[in-house]
């Protein structure tokens, strides 16, 4: 099982509630950047990018639950940098937990052994690890050697003290199918409660611009990368909505819902999504009332969305399009 049941009733009852009153917009998955601070270098996200002192900056814990009770989302997603660096990190951990929301902490792990002391294992809270690949891979993409190792052990003392823990994949042109496909078997040998894929996203700031996929790139990567899943040759764990793979692998045709995963860090609410760099308001309701969300999305022609096919965007269209009648069965089968 990869999305847990707790989990997956809660945004069902969520998502039902939504449309019971009749709302068109609103969000899901809340990501919240406590700092933008990391201890690593990866060529393709540029967080560490922003100047010296937005560097410096933390949310407090009452920022984070601010934001999280004026959003409203069921799931956060607790990205950065690196949310380990924050000093406080377990109180904003723990006081989510207090107000039942699903958390996942997103690490690159080089933290992570040594921090598990902070935290309880809560059915609320999972780690998420960063991995793009097997170990000549993953440390050429996170640009420092001992990385992979070092995450892999530490998910594993994760594990054996309880927590609940998925990887995060991001895949960039160049990836070889075969390879993606053993890092995928070796992640099944590691108990994980999921993992997660996602292609390269075009971050502005990102220092390589050249590893995005274009749409068509993706459609074709990922169909030769989950042919074996999607057979049924291979039962590999992911924590999607089976829609959302659909999607990637092309059988689907999806638009974006960019403000079903907003984003809040030490510089307000992100506009319009995570990905571009277009500004911020300084509430949620005002990310909401003056986005002109019809300039966003592969349906607007907009250039910068015309290729992206991220779970940020994409993942809550699936899940929307999954409480649709035709679509439940096959949603709740992905459960057990």
């Amino acid at each position: 099982m990869a999305i847990q049941i707790e989990q997956a009733i809660t945004v069902g009852k969520y998502l039902f509630m939504q449309r019971l009153m009749g709302r068109k917009k609103f969000p899901l998955v809340l990501m919240l950047e406590p700092l933008f601070r990391c201890n690593l270098a990866c060529s393709g996200c540029g967080k560490i990018q922003h100047p010296k002192e937005i560097l410096k900056q933390n949310l407090s814990p009452e920022d984070c639950f601010k934001a999280v009770e004026e959003c409203g989302a069921p799931v956060v997603s607790i990205p950065g940098g690196e949310p380990l660096l924050h000093p406080q990190i377990d109180q904003i951990v723990e006081g989510l937990v207090a107000r039942k929301k699903f958390i996942y902490l997103c690490t690159n792990g080089i933290l992570l052994e040594k921090s598990l002391e902070k935290f309880k294992p809560s059915p609320y809270l999972t780690f998420s690890v960063h991995l793009d690949g097997l170990k000549e891979h993953h440390d050429h993409c996170v640009d420092r050697e001992g990385v992979f190792e070092i995450a892999v052990k530490a998910i594993k003392v994760a594990k054996s003290k309880g927590f609940r823990v998925t990887t995060n994949t991001t895949v960039f042109a160049g990836t070889k199918p075969e390879e993606m496909q053993k890092f995928f078997d070796f992640l099944e040998t590691l108990g994980l409660d999921g993992m997660m894929i996602s292609p390269g996203y075009s971050y502005e700031w990102a220092p390589d611009q050249e590893h995005f996929l274009k749409r068509e790139q993706t459609k074709a990567l990922f169909c030769e990368i989950l042919s074996p899943y999607q057979s049924g040759k291979k039962k590999w764990n992911f924590n999607h909505n089976p829609l959302f793979l659909d999607f990637l692998i092309g059988e689907k045709d999806y638009d974006c819902t960019p403000w079903g995963s907003p984003s809040y860090s030490v510089l307000g609410w992100q506009k319009p999504c995570y990905l571009l760099n277009e500004g911020y308001y300084s509430s949620y309701q005002e990310l909401l009332e003056k986005t002109d969300w019809e300039q966003y999305g592969k349906s607007s022609g907009n250039p910068k969305c015309v290729d992206c096919m991220v779970h940020c965007g994409y993942e809550p269209t699936a899940a929307i399009e999954a409480m649709k009648l035709e679509n439940m069965g096959r949603s709740i089968g992905a459960l057990f």
